[in-house]
């Protein structure tokens, strides 16, 4: 899993698995979804204002519109 987070433009992104070509697909005004070329799997996703909609940074639940396997992830 890699997570990305950009202070100063307030953007989170989480993409999951190893690095593919992918395309965006906005599904509301600050979130874009991350997607496998080939196969449309949601590989990721993009979060701006990401701050304004956490209350707390120290706690954040987000609930991803994919599930994720970490027993199949590599250390």
């Amino acid at each position: 899993m890699k997570i990305y987070y950009d202070e100063e433009g307030d953007y989170l992104e989480i993409f999951v698995g190893d690095s593919r070509p992918s395309y965006g697909e906005d599904i509301n005004d600050d979130v874009t979804l991350f997607k496998d070329q080939e196969t449309d799997e949601v590989i990721g996703m993009g979060i701006l204002n990401f701050r304004e909609r956490a209350k707390s940074l120290k706690d954040i639940e987000l609930k991803l519109p994919f599930k994720v396997n970490f027993s199949a992830l590599k250390v």
